[in-house]
């Protein structure tokens, strides 16, 4: 099962963790690791392109740690809050595979 947390401070993402394997299909078949590798890596992609911000990333084998700067602005929020619309949807598709988390 893949486990992501979204870490949240006054109404506002501001980072997430993903970690774990799905387990829906063998290792290169599995589309819920896709679809949360896509979203996660496309997450960290825009904060830098799209919102001009450089968050703390850390990857290590499939896991993922985010981490934004102080005062990630609109569109950091709008992006993070994009990412939590697409582990939703896939939460609720696949709640065997995974477990979506706020703190």
């Amino acid at each position: 099962m893949i486990r992501v947390t979204l870490h949240t401070q006054d109404g506002r993402i501001t980072g997430f963790e993903a970690t774990g394997h799905a387990g829906y299909a063998e290792a290169g078949y599995d589309i819920v690791c896709a679809a949360v590798s896509i979203l996660t890596t496309t997450c960290a992609n825009a904060l830098e392109t799209v919102a001009g911000i450089k968050p703390v990333v850390k990857a290590k084998e499939g896991d993922m740690f985010l981490a934004l700067p102080k005062g990630g602005g609109h569109d950091a929020q709008v992006i993070l809050q994009t990412l939590r619309q697409g582990l939703r949807d896939i939460a609720e598709e696949y709640p065997r595979y995974l477990l979506l988390n706020e703190l």
